[in-house]
Parts: structure tokens; C-alpha cells; sequence
């Protein structure tokens, strides 16, 4: 099978190595838009921008023309959106536009699109609406506790795929599990992918905690009361609580909100430390999904009258409305409540 990998960020180069070490030569394909990374990458068989010190399998095909990247995939092939949330609409537009038939199509972003708090799957939906062509596309989303670097370095990992196509299910389980990584399946496409967006705001959250030494008392009780949020987000918004008690829920909640190579963590502790979000933002390098997506999710709250005092603080937060530690105050001075 071929696989095609759009976005060399570095989950993308990652998930690319990751198929090209079991595959055969040439038949994964990673492509980007900038032409000068790839040729560094070609030169020197490594993503120096994004994963410094870390060849790319000699297998691993680099390629600069969108057409041909997606053009090399036949109907039983697979394609995977590596691009932040920020990017998938484009890009699913650009793909469908190009395919000649059915395609395989899968995202690896976990967040909602700011201005309608739409789900990945639900972006998907609408762009086939309007360019699918008659063909009968395929989606999923590949999620979980995942650290590119350590996937790169080929370390351990266990991911979930969602989709309603057992199909397709089965292919990216072909691409992606072997040697040190595992795939689940799941057909819970709303509660993979609110569970990926969910936890980067409250990993940002246990951020601020630990930046302000509050105590691991207190990085528990975020943790916990953030799971429960997500929990009824995911029932409200019709998909099944007990997916948040897997890989894609808590699994990638403990580790993004506690893990030192998580970018939302790092925008909790530098936030504590009182340094402006844009700069916080611009030192990155990468993109930190809870920022961008905390207001949608509390706007979805919203919407499905579901409370989530934590995500709505955190909003309130980045978004310059309110203070670190009046937001903390205004968390611990609300009315008793019962644990259900």
C-alpha cells in the first residue's frame, strides 16, 4: 500500500518515518508547501526545523508537488492530513479537488475550527458537501498520548483511530501498526476528537498550576474535574462518555498536562511566569491547539448547555478577559457540588 503524508511538521515527519520504516521503498510520500524545507530535508535526510537530530528512514519519498502526492494514491491507499487544525479545511479542499477516485483520508489535529466550533470529522463533512464530486470519500482521525520526538525515535506508543469505516480502519492499522507503535480502533468519532481537543486546554490549565508550585493536590483536582468535563461534553455532543477513559481521553490528558515535551504545558508555566501570551506564542515554534481552540470548545459548551468551569476560566484567560489568579479564585469560590 502507498501512503501520502500532507504537512512535514513534526508529527507529520514522525507519522511519515513511522510507515516508511515497515513499508516498502518509496511508497510513503511526505509533502509540504515549503520547497526550501524539503530541499534541506533531501540534502541532509533530517527535519532540522522541526525534529533536529533525527534521520528520516532512506525509504521516505519527499515530494514538493501536491498534484503528484496525491495522484500517486489508489483507491485502496491512504492519505493523512498532518497539518494543524488551522489548515485542514484547505487542505481536504485542495486533496478532494485533485482525486480522480475514492479516496482514504485521515487527520492527525486535534482541536475545533475557531469560528463554528465545528469537530474535524464535521469540517470534513462540509467540504465533501461541496467538492466530493460524486465519489464516495473515507474519513477518520488517528489520535492519543503521543510525543512526535519519541515516535521519531521510534520509543513506544499506542494511538486510537475513529472512524465509521471498518475499512479504513483496518488500513491505517496496515500503515501504522507495527514495531514500537499500537493502533486501537474505535467508531466514536466525537469522543476521539473532543477528547484531543479537551485536554490541550486543560493541560495548559495543570500548566499555570505547576508554574504557580499550587501543589500536585491541586494539579489532581484539575486533572480529575477537567476529565469530568470532557465527559459530559462528549455525551452532550453525542458521542460516548466512556471514550474519555481511554487512550484519547485521559491516556493523552496525563500526558500532555504533564509531560515537559507538551507545548500547551509549556503556555500554562509561561503564563504562571507572567510572560504575555504572544510572546509566549512566537517563542514556541509550533502550534499550541488549546489556544486556539479553548474559545470554541466553550462556545460548544455553550450551545449544548453542558458546564465546564475550567475550560470557560481557561477561555477567559487567553483571551485577556481575566487574570490568572482571579481566574483561580473565582474556580475555588464556587457553591459545593456534588461528584457524580
Amino acid at each position: 500500500m502507498k501512503v501520502t503524508l500532507l504537512g512535514a511538521g513534526a508529527w507529520g515527519t514522525a507519522m511519515a518515518a513511522q510507515a516508511a520504516h515497515h513499508l516498502q521503498q518509496d511508497d510513503v510520500c511526505l509533502w509540504s508547501r515549503n520547497a526550501s524545507q524539503l530541499a534541506q530535508m533531501q540534502e541532509h535526510r533530517e527535519n532540522i526545523l522541526y525534529l533536529p537530530g533525527i534521520a528520516l528512514p532512506q525509504g521516505l519519498k519527499l515530494e514538493s508537488d501536491f498534484s503528484k502526492a496525491i495522484k500517486r494514491l489508489s483507491k485502496n491507499d491512504l492519505l493523512v492530513v498532518a497539518t494543524p487544525m488551522s489548515g485542514l479545511s484547505e487542505t481536504i479542499t485542495l486533496a478532494l479537488k485533485e482525486a480522480e477516485h475514492p479516496l482514504n483520508i485521515i487527520w492527525l489535529c486535534k482541536g475545533l475550527e475557531p469560528q463554528t466550533s465545528f469537530l474535524p470529522h464535521q469540517v470534513a463533512e462540509r467540504e465533501n458537501k461541496l467538492h466530493s464530486h460524486g465519489l464516495s470519500h473515507s474519513f477518520g482521525v488517528l489520535s492519543g498520548p503521543s510525543f512526535a520526538r519519541e515516535v521519531a525515535s521510534e520509543m513506544p506508543c499506542a494511538l486510537t483511530v475513529a472512524s465509521t469505516s471498518n475499512d479504513l480502519c483496518a488500513i491505517i492499522q496496515a500503515a501504522f501498526h507495527h514495531g514500537n507503535m499500537r493502533i486501537y480502533s474505535s467508531d466514536d468519532l466525537i469522543g476521539v476528537e473532543l477528547g484531543g481537543a479537551v485536554k490541550n486546554v486543560l493541560a495548559i490549565a495543570a500548566g499555570i498550576g505547576d508554574g504557580l508550585h499550587l501543589g500536585l493536590n491541586a494539579r489532581a483536582a484539575v486533572l480529575t474535574r477537567g476529565l469530568a468535563e470532557m465527559m459530559r461534553l462528549v455525551k452532550a455532543a453525542g458521542g460516548r462518555s466512556e471514550t474519555c477513559m481511554g487512550l484519547t481521553g485521559v491516556g493523552d490528558l496525563i500526558l500532555t498536562a504533564t509531560g515537559d515535551l507538551s507545548r500547551n504545558r509549556r503556555v500554562g508555566l509561561e503564563l504562571a511566569a507572567g510572560k504575555p501570551l504572544p510572546e509566549i506564542l512566537s517563542s514556541l515554534g509550533h502550534v499550541a491547539e488549546g489556544v486556539l481552540c479553548a474559545s470554541a470548545i466553550g462556545e460548544l459548551a455553550k450551545r449544548l448547555k453542558v458546564e465546564m468551569p475550567i475550560t470557560e476560566m481557561m477561555g477567559e484567560v487567553l483571551s485577556g478577559k481575566l487574570a490568572v489568579q482571579d481566574a483561580i479564585r473565582k474556580l475555588m469560590g464556587r457553591d459545593p457540588k456534588i461528584e457524580a
